[in-house]
């Protein structure tokens, strides 16, 4: 079994040393959720921007053929795992990773943070209104500074002259943290695309985790979440819409795990 090495996609006192599982295309930090609340702290403490994502398997799956989510994974300051089959998986490579941690379920715990540390806040994505929605829950239970929401069209194809008004209403604001609710890959490589722009704002992908404050999305309850089996939940309520994804993309996940136990083990 080969012995993991600390890979360093940015240069950042964030990333040197940490260990990090390398799964596909894809390198996951290895963090508790404590730990990963801990560290995007100090990440927007430090003033120096930078991004967070949260690893699933339909991102190990969408690697391996998408080059700009791909590039963008590689530039992110913290990767953490958001998949039970992920963390499963690791205890038998050369970095176990500890447990899962949901962009969705970091939301609340960085909000709580971003009060107690005075932070400013600002919500991109999710539908008309919803953002709007949640600015509204975590101001009200957390006394956190929200300055500003934003649902705007965004796509990755557009360049600048999309992005640039998007973050300029995002600049003016000055926020400490950017929370993306745009959705897989687009939040990913989106947030790639200007980070550079944002200046000392840390961004990080939350996928639904707007619709599921806003009571917007239904979240799975929390026994089933620990079982593995979101995906299935949230397939069962939302087939049209995900049955392509879980029942035919993330079926490819058990031959990229295949490839990485035997490049591991030669067998």
């Amino acid at each position: 079994m080969s012995v993991a090495t600390p890979e360093s996609p940015q240069s950042s006192p964030f990333t040197t040393g940490r260990p990090r599982l390398r799964i596909g295309q894809l390198a996951i930090d290895q963090l508790t959720f404590e730990d990963a609340v801990r560290e995007i702290g100090r990440l927007v403490d430090a003033h120096q921007g930078g991004y967070v994502f949260t690893a699933n398997v339909d991102h190990v799956v969408l690697a391996e053929d998408n080059a700009q989510f791909r590039e963008a994974y590689s530039r992110a300051t913290i990767s953490v795992v958001d998949g039970m089959p992920i963390v499963w998986a690791s205890k038998a490579m050369d970095v176990s990773l500890p447990e899962r941690i949901a962009g969705s379920d970091l939301i609340l715990p960085l909000m709580r943070l971003g009060a107690e540390r005075k932070w400013r806040v600002f919500l991109l994505g999710a539908g008309p209104g919803v953002a709007e929605k949640v600015a509204k829950v975590v101001g009200e239970k957390y006394g956190v500074e929200v300055v500003g929401w934003d649902s705007p069209m965004v796509r990755t194809d557009a360049g600048d002259a999309q992005n640039d008004p998007i973050v300029a209403r995002i600049r003016e604001k000055d926020p400490h943290l950017l929370f993306v609710a745009l959705g897989s890959p687009k939040q990913e490589v989106w947030i790639s695309q200007v980070s550079a722009k944002l200046g000392p704002t840390v961004a990080i992908g939350v996928g639904a985790g707007f619709d599921f404050i806003a009571g917007t999305a239904k979240r799975a309850p929390a026994w089933i979440s620990k079982a593995g089996f979101e995906w299935l939940y949230r397939l069962v309520n939302e087939p049209k819409r995900l049955w392509r994804r879980y029942i035919l993309n993330d079926s490819r996940f058990a031959t990229i795990l295949l490839r990485e136990f035997w490049k591991r083990t030669g067998v």
